[in-house]
């Protein structure tokens, strides 16, 4: 153990330069997901234009990132197109030309490129993550929990899938957690150095995506509350609640400033967001997106009063971005869950995915550091011998204060969960990642504290073996399952090749196969041909079928078959009738038509239920090859 706190920093480092390096590699093999055909081109056009008409339901700050990466490549934007020019929002058309060279008006960028060059400060957003998550939990719990705590984060499948995407999840993740960190440190000290980083970390979590707004009721709240927790100075003249409620006024005072701070910084980065903007796009955005009813109509009554001062102008663009994301919440979305498709909210959805994607080793850790913490709790109080309720309150009191992080960190814990769980949008584990560098941080700091406490030579040694074992087997994980971290589920749900069965979308399939399918498709035509010399190889990409001079596609994500796949490409959806030959279809779109309610009139894939697939791309892309047409054979 000495040699692990010797060595801690290297450690740290080597882990963390081979996250960073697992994450470029496997970009450099997945194509555009589906959510990044919005968020790159926006991104783009907010550093470079001034302008962000484009994508304004998420905040800017991640997508500036990739913006600036882009910078020196210059790459071509369709600022004379229609979707630019009068077109509301038109984000994944924008896209398309952008990335995926689909206006012939413009020279064509190179998609690859710009998406692996556009996700890499994402990359550098997770390490500055796991960095931290190691340095607050070392404070904490000591240098040992700080390497747990690192080792579960950066060795989770879940976590490496997410930590290349441009996109908010592990954005907002990461901006959280700084926030919590600098507000437990404003709440020991509100000092004005506390008071101001406090402040900026609040702003720049709310710059990251806009759920971040949960942090304002957390936060206030445990302002009151350690300021009603803060002991009474002996010798005060003042009673115990008068004192308490002049903490309670000077402590929120200090917060209400870091507030003050927090809106600020975000005026200050909204401006140059729209300052070559025009205004009216507000008002266009808002009337098409806003609903007729609740608070569509005030939303859209505020915009149009605003719009056009050039001053409110960076306030008005960030309101409309929260009144759209609170529609699309409101609004839900279809997904496929265990065998049905809806839009509704299921409550069972994030319980059952969490169980499904997290690693079997997080998960006993996590039931059994919950079963230990339980017992602890149990145990100081019973020592505590508590007779009357001031004894418990004072107990109570000085537990909050001694270990503010640990219960600011389990509030957030169990109240995020609880708006994911009863809030009406499924669609994905993703969304749960602002909890899992708190989960990391606990399950550290109580392993650490546990082993602590062991006074026996030998069950220390069996303690220390288990972890071990366990920390070996967090480690192995990603390795077996390399490069399938998108589609990972763990092994007691039959794993990544068998996960789509309960649980699709952004879980298993989100675009990140298409580049798999071409090199599918090259490799079978070469070994049709006999230019391919590995006979492995080509016995698994041919068998006796015949080469691929077309293929039906059916493709959910951010990249286009067109791109890759040239003018062998076929667009195709599951309401065209069957034909003989070749198919490439993505597994969210396959099951919600095999799954979905519908009258046997109504066209979908159920001629396909039971044929196999001949091969995949990655996990999530179906290769069918069909050689007559179902049903063509009886009938004839």
């Amino acid at each position: 153990m000495d040699v692990l706190r010797k060595h801690a920093n290297l450690i740290v480092a080597l882990i963390l330069v081979a996250f960073f390096a697992v994450n470029m590699l496997v970009s450099s093999q997945e194509s555009t997901i589906t959510d990044e055909k919005a968020h790159i081109p926006a991104g783009y056009s907010y550093v470079r234009y001034g302008d962000m008409r484009l994508n304004p339901e998420h905040p800017p700050i991640l997508k500036d990132l990739s913006g600036l990466a882009l910078l020196p490549l210059q790459p071509e934007f369709p600022l004379d197109s229609w979707e630019w020019q009068e077109g509301i929002n038109e984000q994944w058309t924008l896209g398309d030309k952008f990335i995926n060279c689909t206006a012939p008006e413009q020279a064509c960028n190179d998609a690859d490129l710009i998406t692996f060059v556009s996700r890499i400060p994402i990359i550098l957003v997770a390490v500055i993550l796991g960095a931290f998550l190691y340095f607050w939990t070392r404070e904490l719990a000591g240098t040992l929990a700080g390497l747990l705590a690192l080792t579960l984060y950066a060795f989770d499948p879940n976590i490496i899938a997410h930590s290349h995407y441009v996109t908010t999840d592990i954005g907002i993740a990461a901006f959280m957690f700084f926030a919590f960190y600098f507000f437990v440190r404003f709440l020991k000290d509100p000092s004005p150095k506390n008071i101001f980083w406090s402040g900026i970390f609040f702003g720049l979590a709310q710059l990251t995506k806009f759920s971040a707004v949960l942090l304002l009721p957390i936060f206030g709240l445990f302002v009151i509350l350690y300021a009603l927790a803060t002991p009474k100075p002996v010798g005060s003249s003042l009673s115990t609640w008068l004192f308490k409620l002049r903490e309670i006024f000077f402590l929120g005072l200090k917060f209400l400033l870091s507030l003050v701070i927090a809106f600020v910084l975000i005026y200050i980065v909204y401006y140059p967001h729209t300052i070559n903007m025009p205004g009216e796009k507000l008002s266009e955005v808002a009337h098409v997106m806003f609903p007729d009813y609740g608070l569509g109509p005030w939303a859209k009554s505020v915009i149009d009063a605003t719009y056009g001062s050039d001053i409110l102008k960076p306030f008005v663009e960030f309101i409309l971005g929260v009144f759209m994301v609170f529609g699309r919440v409101s609004g839900g979305n279809t997904y496929y869950f265990l065998g049905t498709v809806s839009n509704q909210a299921s409550p069972w959805y994030f319980p059952v995915v969490f169980l499904l994607k997290e690693t079997l080793p997080f998960l006993f850790l996590l039931v059994a550091t919950t079963l230990y913490t339980l017992y602890r709790i149990g145990k100081s109080l019973s020592e505590a011998r508590l007779r009357r309720i001031n004894d418990f309150w004072h107990f109570l009191g000085q537990s909050f204060r001694s270990r503010i992080a640990q219960y600011l960190a389990l509030f957030f814990i169990l109240f995020y969960a609880f708006i994911s769980i009863t809030g009406n949008l499924n669609i994905g584990f993703r969304h749960l990642f602002p909890i899992l560098p708190f989960l990391y941080l606990l399950i550290a700091k109580t392993v650490s504290d546990a082993l602590k406490r062991i006074q026996n030579d030998a069950w220390r040694h069996v303690a220390w073996s288990l972890i071990g074992i366990l920390m070996l087997c967090v480690m192995a994980i990603p390795v077996i399952s390399y490069p399938s971290y998108l589609s990972y589920f763990n092994a007691a749900f039959g794993g990544h090749t068998n996960g789509y069965r309960y649980v699709t979308d952004s879980n298993y399939d989100w675009g990140q196969d298409l580049k798999r399918v071409r090199n599918f498709v090259d490799t079978h035509n070469a070994c049709v041909a006999s230019e391919e010399t590995d006979a492995a190889l080509c016995q698994k990409a041919v068998g006796t079928l015949p080469p691929i001079d077309a293929i039906r596609v059916d493709y959910f994500g951010g990249s286009s078959p067109a791109w890759y796949l040239g003018d062998r490409f076929l667009p195709w959806r599951s309401s065209n009738m069957p034909e003989v030959g070749w198919y490439a279809l993505s597994i969210n779109f396959l099951e919600e038509s095999l799954h979905r309610e519908s009258t046997p009139e109504d066209p979908t894939y159920s001629w396909l239920k039971d044929i196999q697939p001949v091969a995949r791309a990655g996990d999530s892309i179906f290769i069918f090859y069909i050689p007559v047409v179902p049903g063509a054979d009886q009938e004839n």
